[in-house]
């Protein structure tokens, strides 16, 4: 019995912490309708400003706790919802979850920047301090953390309930027109709870760094926590939102005390905060989640059907040149970017033609490997029966939460790929902890593919093939209806659709298409294993899919080619490999409203173009011809193909859908 009380007691301790962060959470939630994925990452940054502020510019204590919770967090808060974040809330939920994402990853990047990697220690306050309650010594830091937890409770009850700017914040999330007709500031409102949800970021942070150390990841990926407590009070609730901290610290610390140091469920204790997560997404009842008013997205406009396969034609012409120009270890590079730019296709038919967003893609194609591998079928058969297991994982993850869209269902996605990453990759029936798979290349009609070029050549052939399928998909009645579905839900609902179940099929071919890459990846690379199916890619992959456009196949093959890029250009050049992330993160910010990318601005480039050089070839080929008539009688005109030319974009329409007239020259 003293046991379970000391471990209590610990758990309520940690629990305080995870209050103070998930209570900021649904500040900036409740009154900005934006659900801040990076909100740990902001926790992590500024724990570092602490760390500086104290140990090397050897500031005292609270005058850089004063500096950091006063001045340097609410002006990060301010800024960011002023120039980031504002009017995100009023689009698609998948907008303000990709922009946030970006800025997670953007945080890491200039962390590391700024702090390269090196030991670091940031002490509890008052270390040494500490009082005997039975048989735990409470530590003066713990107890801080308790009282801290508290004064923030209270806190937010008084300025929520008892004060003019918390009577206009509860009105903000209500209806923030309204509250401008009657002489409110909606946009200081959200910068005030911004200011006080980055905060108590950094308050939670500080408070837990002397707990997982002063790491990158670990204190940024600690959100996930806070997600869970946030999510028992549906994102409104802050007494709820403490209860189920106060929950799961309990539950982590229980988890640490009965669960078995080894053996299968001792790979349970690090995901207690994902299956938390999880469980309450499945469980809890739908929120009544207000992501604004329904805004379409004009998409990359498709290409002609003749047009797609002479460029997949090209693409298969200059991979063939390459792969026997270059190096041998430069052909498996050209593989893996294949491997990315397939996974990023079934982004492409997930979030820019569907809408929805998933955090979990790559772990797709970890279990594509996997199943690639164990099946010891290294043939087209053994390929399809990967996809198809894949598929099928990605039905059951959207099968729990078949009710539910936009932020649950990336939350289940996310919470499924840390159990995935944690547990299953790791136990004895799959890759082992830090084992390996063996896996065989592809033979197709007995033929087995050997060498390198051919079997890189083969996986960029599977994903032109991919693409001219999911262009035909596009162009049909299941495309438009996909499009649809993306724009307008609640339109989709008015004329009868029951979308339920076509989202679970989006998902699972979705998941199938990142499965088939992830067979083919095993088959290049010989022997795979879980550290190349890490959860943290999956937010990679669907930065550069958005920052490359993920409304076209053109922008899937060049996020897949600039993820291959990057761990080349950070091993060339390691100082600069926090910039490069950086990079990467804020670049998904600025693109992040625009989910056509880089790519659409190469298409503009490429309409610029025709419409100025191709007038001029033209000309020059009228000039070349007789005057006055052929030999043959007719008037030297030249046949000129006929051209489409889009009389009208509709906001939240296609080019491709437009009316279009046919033009001869």
């Amino acid at each position: 019995m003293g046991s379970l009380f000391a471990f209590t007691l610990l758990g309520l301790f940690t629990g305080a912490a995870y209050a103070i962060m998930a209570s900021g959470l649904v500040l900036t939630y409740t009154t900005t309708r934006v659900f801040n994925i990076a909100h740990g990452a902001f926790g992590m940054f500024l724990s570092f400003v602490f760390w500086d502020f104290t140990q090397r510019q050897g500031m005292p204590t609270v005058l850089s706790l004063i500096l950091v919770l006063g001045v340097v967090a609410p002006a990060i808060g301010w800024f960011i919802q002023r120039f980031v974040t504002r009017g995100l809330g009023e689009g698609p939920v998948s907008v303000a979850l990709v922009v946030t994402v970006g800025l997670l990853v953007g945080l890491i990047g200039l962390a590391q920047q700024i702090w390269p990697p090196e030991p670091r220690v940031l002490l509890p306050f008052w270390s040494g301090t500490g009082w005997q309650v039975g048989d735990i010594f409470v530590t003066a830091h713990q107890l801080i953390t308790l009282v801290c937890a508290v004064a923030v409770a209270f806190g937010l009850y008084l300025l929520l309930n008892r004060t003019r700017i918390g009577t206009a914040m509860r009105a903000s999330v209500d209806n923030p027109e309204l509250l401008k007709l009657f002489g409110g500031k909606p946009d200081r409102v959200a910068a005030l709870s911004w200011a006080i949800g980055i905060s108590l970021a950094a308050l939670g942070g500080i408070l837990l760094t002397p707990v997982v150390l002063l790491d990158y990841y670990a204190l940024t990926l600690l959100v996930i926590n806070a997600y869970a407590a946030a999510m028992l009070g549906r994102l409104k609730s802050l007494p709820m939102t403490f209860a189920g901290a106060m929950i799961l610290g309990v539950l982590e610390s229980w988890a640490v005390g009965y669960l078995p140091t080894d053996g299968f469920l001792a790979s349970f204790r690090p995901v207690i905060p994902a299956l938390f997560l999880f469980a309450i997404v499945v469980l809890m009842p739908q929120a009544q989640l207000r992501i604004g008013q329904v805004k379409g997205i004009v998409t990359a406009p498709v290409p002609s059907m003749r047009l797609s396969i002479g460029s997949g034609a090209g693409v298969l012409v200059v991979v063939l040149l390459l792969v026997n120009l270059v190096a041998p270890n430069q052909v498996l590079l050209i593989g893996v970017a294949a491997t990315y730019a397939i996974v990023m296709l079934s982004l492409v038919l997930l979030t820019g033609y569907g809408g929805h967003v998933s955090l979990a893609q790559f772990t797709f194609a970890g279990v594509g490997a996997l199943a690639y591998a164990k099946l010891d079928e290294p043939n087209l058969f053994g390929l399809l029966v990967s996809a198809l297991i894949a598929a099928a994982v990605g039905a059951l993850v959207a099968l729990p939460v078949l009710r539910l869209t936009g932020l649950y269902l990336a939350l289940s996605t996310m919470a499924f790929a840390v159990l995935m990453d944690k547990v299953v990759f790791n136990a004895e029936f799959a890759f082992k902890f830090n084992g390996t798979l063996a896996a065989e290349r592809l033979s197709i009609l007995g033929l087995r593919i050997g060498s390198d070029t051919a079997y890189v050549w083969f996986m960029v052939l599977a994903f032109v093939l991919l693409a001219l399928g999911l262009l035909v998909l596009r162009r049909g009645a299941l495309g438009r209806l996909l499009v649809a579905m993306r724009d307008s839900p609640s339109a989709c609902g008015t004329l009868g659709l029951d979308l339920r179940w076509f989202r679970v099929g989006l998902f699972a071919l979705s998941a199938g298409i990142a499965g088939l890459a992830g067979g083919l990846f095993a088959g290049l690379r010989g022997t795979v294993g879980a550290a190349d199916f890490l959860y943290f890619q999956s937010l990679l992959v669907l930065l550069l899919a958005v920052v490359f456009g993920a409304t076209s196949v053109t922008g899937a093959l060049l996020g897949g080619t600039a993820l291959m890029l990057l761990p080349e250009l950070q091993a060339a050049s390691p100082s600069m490999a926090g910039l490069l992330f950086a990079v990467i993160g804020f670049g998904a910010v600025l693109l992040g409203r625009d989910p056509n990318g880089i790519a659409n601005h190469l298409f503009r480039v490429g309409r610029w173009l025709r419409s100025r050089v191709a007038p001029g070839l033209e000309e020059r080929l009228q000039a070349l011809l007789p005057r006055g008539g052929a030999a043959d009688g007719t008037d030297g005109a030249v046949d000129v193909p006929l051209v489409d030319v889009p009389l009208v974009e509709v906001s939240g329409g296609d080019p491709a859908d437009t009316m279009v007239i046919e033009k001869v020259v």
